[in-house]
């Protein structure tokens, strides 16, 4: 009887993906580090630039079902390459904007080059080029990369600024950004979808998704994601910056380098990542084992008790830490759950889009966090306030998911 052999989980699909999707998220996860500089430099509110991130998730929202279908439409290495000209281009011609309305402009072009290379058309094409029993950790090992991006971007910006100006920074970014099509080639996925599944239309699926209750809970699951990750994405930098407790000299901290709280919140954003690479991973394997409602409920329901928890204490260098490792524990472990979850009931034809409109709701949380955070700092003087509602939208909808495929679709 012949031995049957396992598919190799490491594609170059899923190795390039990988690589863009790190890189996309190393230049995103920077801009919180670039609120207090820029800010300072013009003598703007905390809300000027703040906007200016807000309308960069929302249009990463809005854009990531638009690259979704346009992945189907005409490839997915030809829409990744319209998504990072256009990221190019935005950060570009903000590298040159003098006023809060350009950076804000130009945000939408940053935002939707974001979409262009980030979860929805990635994710997609790792699904499609991934065995069944490969797919959920691969999606992970995916969306862990954009936690490695997350190590590197945040502190990478921090000591570019040390030597050159954010104008020079931004430049920096645009040429790496350009820089990683030249991996493209080796992307190449097949259409794991049966003859079936390609026949149905966009439109007849999408009208199924809609009526169906389920896909409703896992859009507003979304929401509360979003609002807390772009919160502390955009804000924690300048948050630690201004209402950590000092880092003493001759501390651990200070022997390894780390000698301002500017620093300590650039190195925050890292440990997010870092320790979300491991939660991430953590999530894959489960959801390939449990349940992925229950999963996501309890994921959840982790956050909110974390960011209780560091808000009612004092903040200092070591509650930033712990903080900030167990946050990431819990960061984008929602991702490769969410949308492991609408390829299990909805199947992977269209998973691009499906998937992409499920996170427009998640960039419509980001949109208000990161917006409401400058705004309500620009009140209060601090963001105790935006923290606690982040507290407060913590979303378990998950419980009632029908966890199986939807009746009326055609089966793979």
């Amino acid at each position: 009887m012949p031995v049957e052999q396992r598919s190799s989980i490491f594609t170059p699909v899923l190795i390039v993906g990988c690589f863009i999707i790190l890189v996309s998220f190393a230049v995103r996860a920077s801009f919180g580090v670039f609120q207090i500089p820029i800010a300072e430099e013009f003598g703007w509110l905390r809300a000027e630039f703040s906007l200016a991130i807000a309308i960069q998730n929302l249009a990463w929202g809005i854009g990531q079902p638009i690259f979704g279908a346009l992945a189907e439409k005409i490839g997915d290495r030809r829409a990744i390459i319209i998504g990072s000209v256009v990221y190019a281009l935005g950060l570009l011609l903000s590298a040159n904007s003098v006023t809060p309305l350009e950076h804000q402009a130009y945000a939408w072009l940053v935002g939707f080059g974001i979409a262009g290379t980030g979860f929805g058309v990635i994710l997609a094409v790792v699904g499609r080029a991934s065995s069944d029993e490969n797919r959920s950790m691969s999606l992970a090992i995916a969306t862990a990369a954009g936690s490695a991006g997350q190590v590197f971007g945040a502190p990478v910006a921090e000591w570019m600024l040390g030597f050159m100006t954010w104008q020079m920074t931004f430049v920096t970014f645009a040429a790496v950004i350009l820089g990683m099509l030249l991996t493209l080639p080796m992307m190449r996925a097949p259409a794991s979808a049966t003859k079936a599944e390609l026949e149905e239309s966009l439109g007849q699926i999408l009208v199924k998704a809609f009526k169906d209750p389920s896909y409703t809970l896992i859009f507003l699951g979304f929401f509360s994601c979003g609002y807390q990750l772009a919160f502390i994405t955009a804000h924690f930098p300048a948050f630690v910056t201004e209402m950590c407790g000092p880092i003493l000299a001759g501390g651990v901290l200070h022997n390894i380098g780390i000698t301002t709280t500017s620093a300590l919140g650039a190195v925050a954003i890292s440990l997010i990542g870092l320790a979300n690479i491991a939660g991430t991973l953590a999530a894959g394997w489960a959801g390939k084992r449990y349940s992925k409602k229950y999963l996501l409920a309890g994921i959840y329901t982790g956050r909110t008790i974390v960011a209780a928890l560091f808000i009612m204490f004092p903040i200092t260098p070591v509650t930033v830490i712990v903080f900030s490792v167990a946050m990431g524990a819990l960061w984008l472990a929602t991702v490769p759950l969410t949308s492991g979850l609408v390829a299990h009931i909805y199947g992977l034809r269209y998973m691009g889009t499906l998937y992409g409109i499920v996170f427009f709701s998640h960039q419509l949380g980001s949109f208000l966090g990161v917006w409401l955070g400058g705004r309500m700092y620009d009140i209060y003087g601090s963001y105790t306030a935006v923290w606690w509602i982040g507290v407060a939208v913590g979303a378990i909808v998950h419980l009632p998911i029908k966890e199986r495929r939807l009746e009326g679709l055609v089966t793979a």
